[in-house]
Protein backbone atom coordinates (compact mmCIF):
# COMPACT_ATOMS: atom_id res chain seq x y z
CA UNK A 1 0.00 0.00 0.00
CA UNK A 2 1.30 3.25 -1.23
CA UNK A 3 -1.49 5.53 -0.04
CA UNK A 4 -1.30 7.99 2.49
CA UNK A 5 -3.42 8.05 5.28
CA UNK A 6 -4.84 11.17 3.86
CA UNK A 7 -5.54 9.79 0.25
CA UNK A 8 -6.95 6.48 1.88
CA UNK A 9 -9.58 8.36 4.10
CA UNK A 10 -11.03 9.68 0.55
CA UNK A 11 -10.82 6.56 -1.24
CA UNK A 12 -12.24 4.19 1.44
CA UNK A 13 -15.24 5.18 3.57
CA UNK A 14 -17.00 3.46 6.43
CA UNK A 15 -20.72 3.77 6.08
CA UNK A 16 -21.70 3.26 9.48
CA UNK A 17 -18.78 3.78 11.63
CA UNK A 18 -21.05 5.40 14.10
CA UNK A 19 -21.53 1.36 15.49
CA UNK A 20 -18.18 0.56 15.50
CA UNK A 21 -17.74 3.92 17.76
CA UNK A 22 -20.58 2.90 20.30
CA UNK A 23 -18.86 -0.72 20.46
CA UNK A 24 -15.74 1.42 21.47
CA UNK A 25 -17.75 3.68 24.53
CA UNK A 26 -19.04 -0.29 25.48
CA UNK A 27 -15.60 -1.11 25.88
CA UNK A 28 -15.98 -4.51 24.26
CA UNK A 29 -13.06 -5.68 21.60
CA UNK A 30 -14.37 -6.93 17.91
CA UNK A 31 -14.61 -9.25 15.88
CA UNK A 32 -14.51 -8.08 12.42
CA UNK A 33 -15.25 -10.94 9.63
CA UNK A 34 -14.78 -10.40 5.98
CA UNK A 35 -13.93 -12.15 2.68
CA UNK A 36 -11.37 -12.04 0.02
CA UNK A 37 -13.81 -9.24 -2.14
CA UNK A 38 -12.67 -6.18 -4.20
CA UNK A 39 -10.39 -4.05 -1.98
CA UNK A 40 -11.11 -6.08 1.19
CA UNK A 41 -7.28 -5.64 2.30
CA UNK A 42 -8.53 -1.64 2.44
CA UNK A 43 -9.90 -2.53 5.84
CA UNK A 44 -6.63 -2.74 6.82
CA UNK A 45 -6.84 1.57 7.42
CA UNK A 46 -10.03 1.21 10.00
CA UNK A 47 -7.20 2.02 12.63
CA UNK A 48 -7.25 5.12 10.73
CA UNK A 49 -11.22 5.91 11.71
CA UNK A 50 -11.21 4.95 15.55
CA UNK A 51 -8.99 4.01 18.48
CA UNK A 52 -9.28 0.52 18.86
CA UNK A 53 -6.20 -1.59 18.21
CA UNK A 54 -6.42 -2.83 15.12
CA UNK A 55 -5.02 -6.57 14.67
CA UNK A 56 -5.24 -8.19 11.05
CA UNK A 57 -4.87 -12.35 11.25
CA UNK A 58 -2.70 -13.70 8.26
CA UNK A 59 -1.45 -16.43 7.01
CA UNK A 60 2.25 -16.77 7.42
CA UNK A 61 4.42 -17.26 4.00
CA UNK A 62 7.17 -19.62 4.28
CA UNK A 63 9.02 -17.58 2.39
CA UNK A 64 10.64 -15.21 4.66
CA UNK A 65 11.77 -12.35 2.41
CA UNK A 66 8.24 -12.33 1.10
CA UNK A 67 6.38 -13.08 4.70
CA UNK A 68 8.77 -9.49 6.49
CA UNK A 69 7.44 -8.13 2.76
CA UNK A 70 3.96 -8.73 2.83
CA UNK A 71 3.77 -7.66 7.07
CA UNK A 72 5.56 -4.43 6.46
CA UNK A 73 2.84 -3.41 3.78
CA UNK A 74 0.32 -4.33 5.07
CA UNK A 75 0.88 -2.65 8.60
CA UNK A 76 1.40 0.70 7.22
CA UNK A 77 -1.64 2.16 8.87
CA UNK A 78 -0.40 0.42 12.32
CA UNK A 79 -2.48 -2.43 12.34
CA UNK A 80 -0.51 -5.23 13.99
CA UNK A 81 -0.11 -8.50 11.25
CA UNK A 82 -0.37 -11.24 13.63
CA UNK A 83 0.16 -14.94 12.13
CA UNK A 84 -2.27 -17.44 13.11
CA UNK A 85 -0.53 -19.95 15.24
CA UNK A 86 -0.34 -16.55 17.23
CA UNK A 87 -3.35 -15.06 17.39
CA UNK A 88 -4.65 -17.18 20.36
CA UNK A 89 -1.42 -15.77 22.63
CA UNK A 90 -2.12 -12.60 21.34
CA UNK A 91 -5.97 -11.97 22.06
CA UNK A 92 -5.27 -13.44 25.70
CA UNK A 93 -2.55 -11.18 26.10
CA UNK A 94 -4.75 -8.02 24.75
CA UNK A 95 -8.05 -9.33 27.15
CA UNK A 96 -5.82 -10.16 30.29
CA UNK A 97 -4.33 -6.22 29.75
CA UNK A 98 -7.77 -4.67 28.48
CA UNK A 99 -6.55 -3.95 25.55
CA UNK A 100 -9.53 -2.89 22.93
CA UNK A 101 -9.10 -4.47 19.97
CA UNK A 102 -10.31 -5.10 16.35
CA UNK A 103 -9.36 -8.53 14.86
CA UNK A 104 -9.87 -8.95 11.66
CA UNK A 105 -10.28 -12.41 9.52
CA UNK A 106 -11.23 -13.13 5.97
CA UNK A 107 -12.58 -16.42 6.93
CA UNK A 108 -13.68 -17.97 3.36
CA UNK A 109 -11.10 -20.13 2.12
CA UNK A 110 -11.24 -23.73 2.74
CA UNK A 111 -9.40 -25.15 6.10
CA UNK A 112 -6.88 -27.88 5.74
CA UNK A 113 -8.57 -31.32 5.98
CA UNK A 114 -7.48 -32.15 9.51
CA UNK A 115 -9.03 -28.83 10.78
CA UNK A 116 -12.33 -29.82 9.25
CA UNK A 117 -14.98 -29.61 11.88
CA UNK A 118 -18.29 -28.17 10.34
CA UNK A 119 -19.85 -27.80 7.01
CA UNK A 120 -22.03 -24.95 5.72
CA UNK A 121 -24.22 -24.43 2.22
CA UNK A 122 -22.36 -22.10 0.44
CA UNK A 123 -23.21 -20.50 -2.38
CA UNK A 124 -25.32 -23.89 -2.81
CA UNK A 125 -22.62 -25.84 -2.47
CA UNK A 126 -21.55 -27.94 1.22
CA UNK A 127 -18.27 -27.17 1.82
CA UNK A 128 -16.65 -27.17 5.06
CA UNK A 129 -15.88 -23.57 7.35
CA UNK A 130 -13.72 -21.90 9.59
CA UNK A 131 -14.86 -22.05 13.12
CA UNK A 132 -11.77 -20.61 14.42
CA UNK A 133 -13.89 -16.89 14.58
CA UNK A 134 -16.87 -18.52 16.91
CA UNK A 135 -14.94 -20.19 19.13
CA UNK A 136 -12.72 -16.83 19.59
CA UNK A 137 -15.84 -14.88 20.01
CA UNK A 138 -16.90 -16.56 22.62
CA UNK A 139 -14.28 -17.42 24.24
CA UNK A 140 -13.38 -13.65 24.65
CA UNK A 141 -16.93 -12.42 24.36
CA UNK A 142 -16.01 -10.19 21.06
CA UNK A 143 -18.82 -8.51 19.25
CA UNK A 144 -18.83 -9.68 16.06
CA UNK A 145 -19.51 -7.82 12.78
CA UNK A 146 -19.45 -8.82 9.07
CA UNK A 147 -17.55 -5.67 6.37
CA UNK A 148 -19.46 -5.69 3.75
CA UNK A 149 -17.30 -3.99 1.02
CA UNK A 150 -18.90 -2.35 -2.32
CA UNK A 151 -17.01 -0.55 -5.28
CA UNK A 152 -18.16 3.31 -5.38
CA UNK A 153 -16.00 4.01 -8.46
CA UNK A 154 -12.86 3.37 -10.01
CA UNK A 155 -10.73 3.55 -7.02
CA UNK A 156 -13.16 4.22 -4.56
CA UNK A 157 -14.93 1.78 -2.41
CA UNK A 158 -17.01 1.70 0.80
CA UNK A 159 -17.37 -0.85 3.70
CA UNK A 160 -20.77 -1.45 5.79
CA UNK A 161 -20.81 -2.97 9.39
CA UNK A 162 -22.88 -5.33 9.92
CA UNK A 163 -23.55 -6.72 13.16
CA UNK A 164 -23.26 -10.51 13.45
CA UNK A 165 -23.86 -10.38 17.05
CA UNK A 166 -23.01 -8.80 20.29
CA UNK A 167 -23.69 -11.80 22.48
CA UNK A 168 -22.04 -14.87 20.97
CA UNK A 169 -21.84 -16.94 24.16
CA UNK A 170 -25.77 -17.32 23.39
CA UNK A 171 -26.13 -18.74 20.38
CA UNK A 172 -26.06 -22.22 19.36
CA UNK A 173 -23.01 -24.05 18.13
CA UNK A 174 -22.13 -22.53 14.28
CA UNK A 175 -24.69 -20.05 14.54
CA UNK A 176 -22.16 -17.30 13.96
CA UNK A 177 -20.30 -19.27 11.34
CA UNK A 178 -23.86 -19.50 9.58
CA UNK A 179 -24.92 -15.85 9.73
CA UNK A 180 -21.63 -14.66 8.24
CA UNK A 181 -21.21 -17.37 5.31
CA UNK A 182 -24.96 -16.21 5.13
CA UNK A 183 -23.76 -12.40 4.23
CA UNK A 184 -20.55 -13.35 2.18
CA UNK A 185 -23.52 -15.19 -0.08
CA UNK A 186 -25.22 -12.11 -0.18
CA UNK A 187 -22.58 -9.93 -1.14
CA UNK A 188 -21.47 -12.06 -3.77
CA UNK A 189 -24.76 -12.35 -5.28
CA UNK A 190 -25.09 -8.66 -5.77
CA UNK A 191 -21.46 -7.73 -7.57
CA UNK A 192 -19.71 -11.39 -8.44
CA UNK A 193 -17.21 -10.32 -10.35
CA UNK A 194 -15.25 -8.98 -7.60
CA UNK A 195 -14.99 -12.21 -5.73
CA UNK A 196 -12.02 -13.66 -5.27
CA UNK A 197 -13.11 -16.99 -7.05
CA UNK A 198 -9.22 -18.30 -7.43
CA UNK A 199 -8.95 -19.16 -3.87
CA UNK A 200 -10.62 -22.77 -4.64
CA UNK A 201 -13.39 -22.32 -2.27
CA UNK A 202 -14.70 -25.73 -2.44
CA UNK A 203 -11.62 -27.94 -3.09
CA UNK A 204 -12.76 -30.36 -0.49
CA UNK A 205 -16.03 -32.47 -0.12
CA UNK A 206 -17.77 -34.94 1.95
CA UNK A 207 -17.69 -37.17 -0.61
CA UNK A 208 -14.08 -37.55 -1.18
CA UNK A 209 -12.76 -37.00 2.02
CA UNK A 210 -14.22 -40.26 2.87
CA UNK A 211 -13.62 -41.91 -0.11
Amino acid sequence: MTISPEEMNKRFKITNIELMKEYEEKGKSIMLLASHYANWEWLLSLNLQFSYQGVAVYKRIANRYFDKLIKDIRSKYNTELVATDKTIPLMANNNRKGILSVYGLASDQSPKTVQIAHWESFMGIVTPAHIGPELLSKKYNLNVVFAKIRKVKRGYYEATIIPITDDPKSLPNYEIIHRYIKEVEKQIYEAPEYYFWTHRRWKHNKKSLVD
